[in-house]
């Protein structure tokens, strides 16, 4: 894992962290009442944004994670060199980076096979001041993917 600062990220990875902050304000929160904004982004440029959206059936909630994901897909995208991931509260920022909860990095593990990537995930607090960058391996540790079931993915990698 890597800890820089925000002047020290890339190009691409700072434009995905700005992008997964605006979104915040698009978290739909009513039962936490916490904002979670993500960006996807590839290594052409292409960046794809996703937020919470959350249910009152709780296990519904669909996470900024997932929904990012499933807006790209829904694109027709689906390598990505990694995501940003940015969240606060109704009325605090967050001290600690925020990850991806399981089910999330299962689909970024995915995604990451689909990419052919060691798939970067860029967490930040909402102020910017701490921020890590782990790929999605040290993150979900013998991970469980298509490939590992012997499953021929290259007619779903465009």
């Amino acid at each position: 894992m890597q800890h820089p600062n925000y002047q020290e990220l890339t190009d691409l990875q700072r434009k995905a962290l700005d992008v997964a902050e605006e979104v915040l304000k698009n978290s739909y929160n009513p039962y936490s009442n916490f904002f979670v904004g993500a960006a996807l982004f590839a290594e052409e440029g292409t960046i794809v944004s996703g937020t919470n959206f959350e249910n009152a059936a709780y296990g519904s909630t669909i996470c900024a994670e997932r929904s990012a994901t499933l807006r790209a897909n829904a694109m027709g995208l689906r390598r990505f060199s990694g995501i940003a991931i940015i969240a606060r509260g109704i009325n605090f920022d967050t001290t600690e980076v925020t990850g991806p909860c399981g089910s999330c990095r299962q689909v970024l593990y995915e995604l990451a096979q689909l990419s052919g990537t060691a798939f970067e995930v860029v967490l930040s607090t909402t102020k910017k001041d701490k921020i890590i960058i782990a790929t999605i391996k040290e993150l979900l540790p013998l991970g469980f993917g298509p490939l590992d079931l012997g499953i021929d993915i290259a007619k779903y990698q465009k």
